[in-house]
């Protein structure tokens, strides 16, 4: 199981590596760098680069294929070991690897890249967040799991409030996705200007949806850090460390968006951005797993000392 950690670590690290880079492709507007070609870059195997786009965009797809390689030597050692529930995430890991792989290829394939400005770019931009965040909850219970936790079981009181909590996470996630598209193709020559025209009748989509990211995520984290509070209250000391870096992530992610704002969205922003967000999500991930296993075992000793016993001599009620 040694080995299988070392691997699990190698792979999320390195996916969020070029999750980060992939967001440089699309603020840098490098996207379309390969032209419309995919799996090859502009017609060729082996292609000569004659612009740094090219170069940014060949880097983030050899990246991409290494972290494909990772996630299959993943799926390997865990098949290795006898723990089905980490043969389960890591099998995940790798379908939503491969998902993502097709993700890329058609945003690649389909033009929805540089300057493409349609709301279906949006979508293929919202499918694509969703379809990593699914990705990395799968790579970081791969990981958790790898430390032979118990087993997670969506059942219970707590499992309403954490499904809850991520769906939040999630929508505050896509809002960002889209406002970050929209900052790249609707750059803004000061703070003013930007906050006018999100307001502005007749602007577009994009510049207008800014206005509800901010908002969005400042109610979300405020509701994540409460609930997160109050189940780790009555729960062990993991969950409670889970729920002090929700908190903590929460209050960075706020400082870091509050910068972008102010700084009209740099790049170097953006992706400190994006990557305290996945941080955020994988925490509030595993903080879901922790807290309910912990409520499993709860259920379990409540059902234990609540069984009724049978009236026939030497049989227990079940």
């Amino acid at each position: 199981m040694k080995a299988l950690r070392s691997i699990a670590w190698a792979t999320l690290l390195l996916t969020l590596a070029v999750i980060v880079w992939g967001a440089f492709v699309r603020a840098s507007g490098s996207g379309a760098g390969c032209g419309s070609h995919w799996p090859l870059c502009n017609g060729e195997v082996v292609p000569r680069p004659k612009s740094i786009k090219t170069v940014i965009e060949l880097t983030h797809r050899a990246t991409s294929g290494l972290a494909l390689i990772f996630t299959v030597v993943q799926l390997v050692a865990a098949y290795r070991t006898e723990n089905k529930p980490v043969r389960r995430a890591a099998a995940a890991s790798m379908f939503f690897m491969i998902t993502e792989a097709g993700v890329g290829a058609g945003l690649v394939l389909f033009e929805m890249v540089a300057g493409n400005k349609s709301a279906a770019r949006a979508l293929w931009m919202s499918a694509h967040l969703i379809n990593t965040f699914f990705l990395l909850a799968s790579l970081a219970l791969t990981l958790y799991l790898s430390y032979e936790k118990p087993v997670p079981r969506v059942r219970g009181p707590r499992a309403t409030a954490v499904i809850a909590l991520a769906a939040g996470i999630l929508a505050v996630s896509v809002a960002g996705a889209v406002v970050a598209l929209g900052d790249t193709l609707f750059p803004s020559r000061s703070l003013v200007e930007g906050l006018v025209a999100d307001v502005t009748p007749g602007a577009h989509f994009l510049v207008r949806l800014r206005a509800i990211h901010p908002i969005l995520a400042v109610f979300v984290g405020v509701a994540v850090s409460v609930v997160a509070r109050s189940i780790a209250a009555s729960s062990t000391p993991e969950v409670r460390r889970w729920a002090l870096a929700l908190q903590g992530l929460f209050v960075v992610q706020m400082t870091v968006g509050v910068l972008n704002l102010v700084l009209l969205a740099p790049i170097a922003v953006q992706l400190v951005h994006l990557l305290v967000a996945d941080l955020y999500w994988m925490a509030a991930v595993i903080f879901g797993a922790a807290a309910l296993t912990v409520e499993q075992e709860q259920l379990r000793e409540h059902e234990g000392v609540d069984r009724p016993i049978d009236p026939r001599p030497g049989v227990l009620g079940r």
